[in-house]
């Protein structure tokens, strides 16, 4: 097995929320469309077929008002467990592979989130541009989401 380690960033999170409804803000839209984004940014689903070989597309309006567009294809789905995409970050990230895992009960979920990049050279290139905070940002407003409904 390839040793992923010099070419993944991760993130693990502890929430304190069900898993059932952790699991639901990452695979419905109406959820994901309160968190994907950092503080202050708009979202829009413009598609989202959570189903192994479904496609999703995420658009978030930019100040010069252009787009900027996140989309992938779901590889696998195990429910309450694990979700692997593609995903391409137009245009600062392309062809990544990003993997949520869960782990909880009806109070806390422990989510570890990887993204697999094709090279060291990118996963640093990413990490330098802001990875953590950028992901982190998000993760941070999903959990104020998840209080929001516990």
């Amino acid at each position: 097995m390839e040793d992923l380690t010099n070419r993944t960033l991760t993130i693990e999170k502890t929430f304190e929320a069900p898993l059932e409804l952790v699991w639901k803000a990452w695979t419905t839209s109406e959820h994901i469309a309160k968190w994907w984004v950092p503080q202050g940014a708009e979202l829009t689903v413009l598609e989202h077929n959570f189903e192994v070989g479904g496609q999703w597309k995420y658009a978030m309006p930019m100040p010069d008002g252009s787009q900027f567009i996140s989309e992938g294809t779901y590889k696998e789905i195990v429910e309450f467990k694990k979700i692997v995409t593609t995903a391409d970050f137009k245009p600062m990230t392309a062809n990544v592979e990003l993997i949520a895992e869960f782990e909880g009960d009806v109070e806390t979920t422990k989510f570890k989130f990887s993204v697999i990049h094709e090279t060291p050279e990118y996963c640093k290139q990413q990490e330098e541009m802001g990875f953590y905070n950028g992901w982190g940002s998000a993760f941070d407003r999903l959990n104020t989401h998840l209080e929001s409904l516990v």
